[in-house]
């Protein structure tokens, strides 16, 4: 029976943070794989933390599938559920909304599943689809009947109708129509696929668990839970399939170039996943140290606005010789969403969520270090009670330059008429939000801390860091449709 939907009210701190995208997971080859399945969207949950599902497959017993509201630990925890899940070759997702209904509605909870001639199958999809409007509206033309409102749901119409013979086929056939992002993990009765998009925007990793057991993650911070190997990066492009403990790639998509998130970095990923052979706690730590040289200050204290902006404040503090100290503690009781009951909770704010050591920061020239600015209201309410707990001036450094177009590739961002940098200079910003100092890294710094020793190559950037520059490496064909006016070439 389906489970009634439950209230997802965001947290004003929530409001003011980039979305993450959502997490994939999948396992063949080991005994009960929905269970370690389970443990992976566990590591993965930062990315994904409104909905999740799992669908395995059983020789005899076939497929069988659950999908819930809320935190994997909440659902995917209880026998009773776990046991309607055997067999060796299972998938799982975790969601935020970045595309459909915002709503909280169980039909558009991954991994979806569809029949075909030649058997089932199961996908789940990291990103978003970037003509998924324009596909839409072309497959309900042609008679198909959309059971959901992600975009991912497309991919399924698709494969369906494929004159192919294969499901890899199929697949390969569907993500060529397919404009935008995508990593995508998907399963037959014997198969596990991974495949991501040509440029290689969202994250996908393979792992090694066992003697005949594999693994696809969107983290490697996944791989650990479970005790599996790192064995590579999936590429660009790339398309892998897993059956009988052999594993077959291929370029469905011909030859490309590689442009990955570079937020990824920055924000979404966990500090102890690695990207690009780099631990992402190194990339925020040099970054601290970047931004240390770009924009010093004289003060007396370095401290993170928990919890993504600690590595960066760390590496600031050890490269100017500011004292780090942790002058605000998060609540780590609070969810991802909280049920505010009355107006007076709600006009507590970020409060409930965030606390100042006065005794700490009471006297003292504070350097506070953040991930980003959005809007920039979170921003403007830390900053009040900084004051509040008495200190004497209080000094903004961002760990990203100023977030100033929407992202279209599977993160949730603001229009861009809401996003602060957009609308205001940086001496605007510093003044709107009322701190002595505001200063974010540079692009050129934030690629050299991600190992680009050279910086950005402005002729062929080696990230996709659109939501900084304006720069789309995937023209947004349904945004554009709806009056959406990128940036004009330099």
């Amino acid at each position: 029976m389906t489970q009634p939907a439950k209230p997802f009210l965001s947290h004003p701190f929530d409001d003011d943070k980039l979305k993450e995208e959502c997490g994939v997971f999948g396992v063949i080859g080991v005994a009960d794989a929905a269970n370690f399945v389970a443990l992976g969207l566990h590591a993965l949950q930062h990315r994904g933390q409104e909905a999740g599902g799992i669908v395995a497959h059983h020789p005899e017993k076939g497929f069988n599938s659950a999908h819930r509201f809320g935190y994997v630990r909440d659902n995917f925890t209880k026998a009773s559920l776990m046991e309607t899940l055997p067999g060796p070759l299972a998938i799982g997702h975790v969601r935020y909304s970045t595309a459909g209904s915002k709503a909280a509605v169980i039909r558009d909870v991954q991994p979806f599943f569809g029949e075909f001639s030649m058997g089932g199958a199961a996908i789940a999809h990291n990103g978003n689809l970037t003509n998924a409007d324009a596909l839409r509206m072309e497959l309900i033309e042609r008679g198909a009947i959309f059971q959901s409102s992600s975009d991912s749901e497309c991919i399924i119409h698709l494969m369906a109708r494929s004159i192919q013979k294969h499901h890899a086929d199929r697949i390969a056939d569907a993500l060529r129509r397919v404009e935008g992002a995508f990593s995508v993990v998907a399963m037959t009765r014997t198969k596990l696929i991974g495949v991501r998009d040509p440029l290689g925007v969202r994250p996908l990793v393979l792992g090694r668990l066992g003697d005949n057991g594999y693994v696809l993650s969107s983290e490697t911070c996944g791989l650990d839970i479970i005790g599996a190997d790192f064995v590579r990066e999936i590429e660009p492009g790339e398309m892998v399939v897993i059956q009988a403990g052999k594993i077959e790639s291929s370029r469905p998509f011909g030859p490309s170039k590689g442009r990955f998130c570079i937020f990824e970095h920055v924000y979404f990923s966990r500090p102890d996943s690695i990207i690009g052979g780099r631990s992402v706690y190194e990339t925020r730590y040099q970054i601290g140290v970047e931004l240390a040289a770009e924009a010093p200050v004289e003060a007396d204290l370095v401290c993170p606005v928990p919890d993504s902006g600690t590595p960066a404040a760390i590496g600031y503090s050890h490269a100017s010789g500011i004292p780090f100290a942790l002058g605000i503690t998060r609540n780590q009781y609070m969810g991802r969403t909280f049920i505010e009951p009355t107006e007076q909770i709600r006009n507590m704010g970020v409060r409930l969520k965030l606390n100042v050591n006065k005794g700490l920061i009471k006297g003292k020239r504070v350097i506070l270090v953040d991930d980003s600015v959005v809007r920039g209201t979170t921003s403007r309410k830390i900053k009040e009670m900084i004051l509040d707990a008495g200190a004497a001036e209080v000094h903004f450094r961002i760990a990203s330059p100023p977030t100033a177009w929407p992202c279209f590739y599977g993160v949730d961002t603001p229009d861009r008429e809401k996003l602060l940098a957009a609308r205001m200079s940086e001496e605007e910003m510093r003044d709107w939000i009322g701190v002595d100092s505001l200063k974010f890294i540079s692009l050129d710094g934030l690629y050299r801390a991600a190992g680009e020793a050279q910086g950005r190559d402005k002729s062929c950037p080696q990230y996709c860091d659109a939501c900084f520059s304006g720069e789309y490496p995937i023209a947004p064909s349904d945004k554009i449709a709806q009056g959406f006016e990128m940036k004009a070439a330099e």
